[in-house]
């Protein structure tokens, strides 16, 4: 019999760990190409479409700006979890509930206008991310449960809630029983960049703001440093006197702060009301992003605008020539799968073993151990 066995190198190679999301990409596109012929679509037409029409005017650099902001600001929380070694996968429904909690403002207090609302929409939607990825936290910290679970199960829990709220306590009663809250008024709309040339809002710069402060964060701060040590080495952390359930709760509330202020900057700023969908899948794409950044804040910007490219990309496709509008979906798995392909092999080396067969002197002992 045989078996495959990873084996870890000595040393790797720092010249292919700087070119792992790179090759990732290549491996991707030639995937995709065999993808797109499968489904009878000439691949230079179907890339063509896919990542350059969309980015061919200025009005959809804009459409760029607001689906990459969200997947910049989320991938920028899950860095630090992830360099930690702690394991959020609720991203998108801390980004549901960040949506939500800001939202009860307009929503509850249509008549409160000026120039307190946004600020305050946006500090509500931070809390409640934050809140909302203290539960898993909390869980992990108190009963050692897997945060891996938890987090991804609370998905479920804001998606439900949400779909309620818009269909019971907070529909818009003029709304034709349609499934959403009232349109915000206009202090809580977040301004757009450059209304002349499109609607990218203030969004794109938080990302970006968020990126700089977390980057700063993770390579000059003494938390950063702890964040390394724990996330490389908890035992060398626990000697050093880092303690590992305040870091639990450090990494998940920045990362549902932020991915509450996406949520908040998305729904007042592309939406401008509650519905029952507000993100085509933000929180688990952004995981996506984080890794093909290499869990660095500055290349999960260019990262996020990669993946927000498949998305208008896969739209863009979908009219032009009729294929499925799970092509994105597909990409942004291949792509994943890819990079942490890539990762792997940098990492480790695959060994091929074979096992011996039993003899009859060995027979014995393994009745025993039987």
């Amino acid at each position: 019999m045989m078996r495959l066995e990873l084996v870890k190198r000595p040393q790797r190679s720092m010249l292919f760990s700087a070119l792992s999301p790179f090759i990732a990409f290549v491996l991707t596109i030639i995937a995709g190409a065999i993808l797109f012929a499968l489904l009878g679509v000439n691949p230079l037409k179907a890339f063509q479409i896919y990542f350059l029409e969309p980015v061919s005017q200025v009005w959809q650099l804009h459409e760029l700006a607001i689906k990459a902001a969200p997947l910049i600001l989320i991938g920028v929380g899950l860095s630090v979890c992830y360099r930690a070694n702690i394991w959020n996968i609720g991203a998108e429904g801390q980004f549901i509930l960040g949506g939500i909690v800001g939202s009860s403002i307009p929503v509850l207090f249509p008549q409160f206008e000026g120039p307190l609302v946004l600020p305050l929409m946006l500090l509500f939607g931070m809390v409640g991310g934050a809140a909302y990825a203290a539960i898993p936290a909390l869980l992990k910290a108190r009963f050692n449960t897997n945060e891996i679970l938890t987090s991804l199960m609370l998905v479920y829990v804001a998606q439900l809630f949400l779909d309620w709220l818009v269909r019971g306590p907070w529909r818009d009663p003029k709304g034709f029983n349609f499934p959403q809250t009232i349109q915000f008024n206009d202090s809580a709309i977040l301004p757009e960049l450059m209304p002349a040339s499109g609607r990218a809002n203030w969004g794109f710069v938080f990302a970006l703001v968020a990126a700089v402060l977390v980057w700063i964060l993770m390579s000059r701060m003494l938390k950063g440093f702890e964040v390394r040590v724990l996330g490389s080495s908890p035992r060398a952390g626990r000697f050093a006197g880092f303690g590992i359930n305040r870091m639990v709760f450090f990494a998940f509330m920045l990362s549902g702060a932020l991915a509450g202020l996406a949520g908040i900057s998305e729904v007042s700023g592309a939406i401008g009301q509650l519905q029952p969908v507000i993100s085509p899948g933000y929180g688990f794409a952004a995981i996506i992003v984080a890794f093909l950044g290499r869990l660095n804040p500055l290349g999960i910007v260019a990262a996020g605008l990669v993946l927000a490219l498949t998305y208008l990309g896969g739209e863009a496709v979908q009219s032009a020539v009729g294929i499925s509008d799970k092509v994105a979906r597909v990409f942004q798995g291949m792509l994943l799968f890819f990079v942490l392909g890539c990762d792997t092999l940098i990492h480790y080396r695959i060994r091929l073993i074979g096992l011996a067969a039993p003899t009859l002197e060995s027979a014995p002992k393994l009745e025993e151990a039987r």
